[in-house]
């Protein structure tokens, strides 16, 4: 099926609806806080959401807690959760339990240094990708156990993948149930356990309650590439802060590069020339251009062209230049879009196909097409980019409306 199709296919954005529905829950050593979710999402959440599949995330500890207090005969608090509210056909084994590791593959028993962080966030990101990349899927994540970075690393991952069916939760458990480790969720019938402070208390009469956590969604800034494949943490966040930080683009000719979302990216002198033609010609506020004719070369194209090359050439250029050879007779359509794609590839391969839009140039998606550069004057400079990134004014660099293309 295409992706097309399946997306014609999806029910809005109302997550009981979809067929496959995915709990994901960060927890430490309270399992708890997994049928205690699940109750809330089956038995209080109108209309309830009922998973068709639940996936834990935690570290060495905390997985043994669950498979012990969750998935065993005895107690098996999850298979007694769905026996007791006629749950049916929710799919949590110990394969759907996610443990940090180290480098070398072994299972963390705690997350303290930076580097478990890292690892963490991103296992974290990589599922909820993952989760995501399923047009049929609908993801509601819980925050409610685990380190506190956990939750954070959770809650930010789904907002950067969150499509409109995705939601994100915590759930709140009042006192004295909160803090008693023999207390899962509220049952049907009279349950007496005892609380840590050596009273007792009926977990029928426990209550509840499931707090929905608003989120903006970031997906629309995170590369396609990243969304499609494997990603870490620190990538995905710095698509989305490329893709969504105010444009500026900085044009060094004499170092033949650019800067460019924050990343300085070499440019080879013909894709460069194209570029700074219409930089230029943003920076001027000058209207969009049509290309040269296919089949017909066009001898004002070839001069506007070339007024950038030899900017960025210099002295280097001769007769033999194959440029300006190329361009004797003026520039034809060919010419034009083969670097106009070279650029575009380019800057793609650099920033990543969300981010690279803004600096590429646009053709406006009509026919005939008519060509040019979509950045606000203020946002383009001409400056000597020096060694660090940083631009240095340059003299003689100002913009003038001579020799610019009309």
């Amino acid at each position: 099926m295409s992706k097309s199709k399946r997306q014609a296919d999806s029910p809005g954005g109302e997550p009981h609806l979809f067929s496959r529905r995915i709990l994901f829950v960060v927890t430490g050593l309270s399992p708890q806080v997994v049928t205690e979710t699940l109750y809330a999402l089956t038995q209080q959440l109108q209309p309830a959401f009922v998973p068709t599949e639940v996936h834990v995330l935690t570290t060495a500890e905390g997985a043994q807690r669950v498979k012990l207090a969750l998935l065993s005969e005895d107690p098996g608090w999850f298979y007694r959760l769905c026996q007791d509210y006629e749950i049916s056909g929710v799919r949590f084994e110990e394969s759907n339990i996610h443990v940090i590791r180290d480098a070398d593959g072994r299972m963390l028993d705690d997350i303290r240094t930076p580097e478990d962080n890292r690892l963490a966030a991103d296992l974290i990101t990589e599922l909820i990708r993952s989760f995501t990349a399923d047009d049929q899927s609908a993801l509601h994540v819980s925050i409610a156990g685990g380190r506190k970075t956990m939750g954070y690393y959770a809650g930010y991952a789904l907002s950067l993948f969150a499509r409109p069916q995705d939601r994100l939760s915590h759930v709140l458990v009042e006192e004295p149930y909160e803090s008693s480790w023999d207390f899962f969720y509220p049952t049907p019938y009279r349950r007496v356990i005892t609380t840590r402070d050596n009273k007792l208390a009926d977990t029928s009469e426990a209550r509840i309650s499931l707090a929905e956590i608003p989120f903006v969604s970031l997906r629309h800034g995170v590369d396609e590439a990243l969304r499609e494949g494997r990603a870490n943490f620190s990538d995905v966040v710095t698509s989305a802060r490329r893709a969504l930080e105010p444009a500026r683009l900085r044009i060094d000719l004499a170092g033949r590069c650019i800067e460019a979302a924050g990343k300085r990216i070499a440019l080879p002198p013909a894709q460069l020339a194209l570029l700074s033609l219409f930089a230029r010609r943003a920076q001027a506020g000058e209207g969009p251009l049509s290309a040269p004719n296919k089949h017909v070369p066009d001898k004002n194209w070839s001069e506007w062209f070339k007024t950038e090359y030899k900017r960025i050439r210099g002295n280097e250029m001769d007769d033999r230049d194959r440029t300006e050879e190329a361009l004797k007779q003026g520039m034809d359509g060919n010419y034009f879009s083969s670097h106009l794609s070279k650029l575009r590839k380019r800057l793609e391969r650099e920033l990543g196909t969300v981010a690279a839009r803004r600096y590429c140039i646009d053709g406006g998606g009509k026919r005939p097409p008519r060509f040019q550069l979509r950045l606000p004057p203020e946002s383009i400079e001409y400056c000597s980019l020096t060694s660090d990134g940083k631009p240095a004014t340059a003299p003689g660099r100002k913009i003038s409306r001579k020799n610019i293309a009309k």
